[in-house]
């Protein structure tokens, strides 16, 4: 997904939670309800986050220089690791607070109307920014599944993003329930436990979150559809006897670092051998742009395997 896309999608989240947060805050000045609260605070921490992804992906545009000589992608995934931990912190910890005080000190809400308005526009806000995240991905994950296709995807973006208008559109349900039995039934709890209700959902996604801008931030390599379709490419290849191995690693969205070890046949020139590798190179990078940056080793097969025996006993 290219990044005027994803800032798109990041871009409709946050007017649209800008909006909502202004609208619930009113609300819940007038009305006192602990929901309504909690999903103020929610709305600004959405958009809070999705400030932190805009500067995630400036960030990451920047150039490659002496001190990251590979670049600034993977910022990417720090900030949207970032972005879990204040989904957990703020949005699910101060929701479960306010919770807690309410059911400790129920108060009855007072003009519910409020509520009632605020909460139907807000599904309105929330409904337009859910549907352009969620067309978004389904560009990006194209025929595979959901569960899926979030697994494997290394754009965080966008993703981040469908996860926080799905837990927004969950807590307004919830929000919306608490407000009404607290309202018709007379039971000012209910109120509280809607807003405990409202950070458990956010604290679920927040790990979801956690768990999955983790592994992309350790490293994670490409998609094996890519470099099935260069292993074949190299086993084409009649200068090539065997390959060794093929590591890869994502460094951003669309920049992978790939590392290979072919065993060539063997009598070849170095100038053929020279000549075969630039030209390998340029093959990978003419099929597959979002790899970047390639480095071939040369090593028979042999050699290779006594490596691999050395490295996995001075392995812990």
């Amino acid at each position: 997904m290219s990044v005027n896309q994803s800032r798109k999608v990041i871009y409709a989240a946050l007017i649209g939670n800008s909006l909502i947060a202004i609208c619930k805050f009113v609300a819940a000045g007038f009305t006192g309800s602990s929901a309504m609260l909690s999903e103020a605070i929610h709305s600004v921490v959405d958009s809070g986050n999705q400030l932190l992804l805009l500067y995630g992906i400036k960030r990451a545009q920047q150039k490659p220089d002496a001190d990251h000589p590979f670049g600034y992608g993977m910022e990417l995934y720090f900030w949207t690791f970032v972005v879990a931990i204040l989904i957990f912190a703020i949005g699910s910890g101060l929701s479960i607070y306010e919770g807690v005080q309410h059911l400790l000190h129920p108060e009855p809400i007072t003009s519910p109307g409020w509520n009632y308005s605020v909460l139907a526009l807000s599904m309105v806000f929330e409904g337009v920014a859910w549907s352009i995240a969620y067309k978004e991905f389904n560009k990006q994950r194209g025929d595979g599944s959901f569960i899926k296709s979030i697994r494997h995807s290394k754009d965080p973006t966008v993703f981040t993003v469908l996860f926080e208008d799905t837990a927004a559109l969950i807590g307004l349900v919830i929000a919306f329930a608490g407000v009404a039995g607290s309202h018709f039934l007379g039971i000012a709890e209910l109120d509280g436990l809607a807003s405990i209700g409202i950070g458990i959902v956010l604290a679920g996604v927040a790990i979801l979150l956690a768990i999955e801008s983790k592994g992309l931030l350790i490293g994670e390599g490409a998609d094996p559809s890519i470099v099935a379709a260069i292993e074949d490419m190299v086993n084409g290849d009649a200068q090539i006897a065997r390959t060794n191995e093929i590591l890869t690693m994502h460094l951003g969205p669309n920049e992978i670092l790939l590392c290979a070890s072919f065993d060539f046949i063997d009598g070849l020139p170095a100038e053929e051998v020279e000549r075969a590798i630039s030209k390998l190179e340029r093959r990978i990078k003419d099929d597959h742009p979002q790899v970047r940056r390639v480095f071939i080793e040369i090593q028979g097969w042999p050699g290779h395997l006594a490596d691999a025996e050395t490295e996995k006993e001075i392995t812990p």
